[in-house]
């Protein structure tokens, strides 16, 4: 089982989007280790990196389902369901959905979390 450890920062909106400017702009180069992955609040962190969302995490690096549909059987929950999970944690960076022909394919990119609160 290969562990991933993803770090994450929590600043407020206006600091997280300064920093995204300062890093464009050349101002700024991120160092080893930082945060690549930004929430402005410890409740929208706890919202997305649920107790139940992290399962679902584990379930995905265990079992590697090859589709939605093998996810849904495995955790019991429905694909609709299941579909709007996955692509908040995606637009998040956590999971990987990779599209092929009619079926869509969750890779987990980290089961594991280092939290920086700024």
């Amino acid at each position: 089982m290969n562990r991933k450890v993803i770090a994450i920062g929590i600043m407020p909106q206006e600091k997280i989007r300064a920093r995204v400017l300062a890093i464009a702009k050349g101002k700024y180069k991120p160092k080893e280790g930082e945060p690549k992955i930004w929430f402005t609040s410890m409740r929208s962190l706890a919202e997305v990196l649920s107790d139940e969302n992290r399962a679902l995490l584990r379930v995905i690096r265990d079992t590697k389902p090859t589709s939605l549909a093998a996810l849904a059987e495995r955790t019991g929950r429905r694909p609709s369901n299941l579909s709007r999970t996955l692509k908040t944690l995606a637009n998040y960076g956590v999971v990987e959905i990779r599209r092929g022909k009619k079926v869509i394919r969750p890779i987990a990119k980290a089961t594991e979390f280092l939290i920086r609160a700024a």
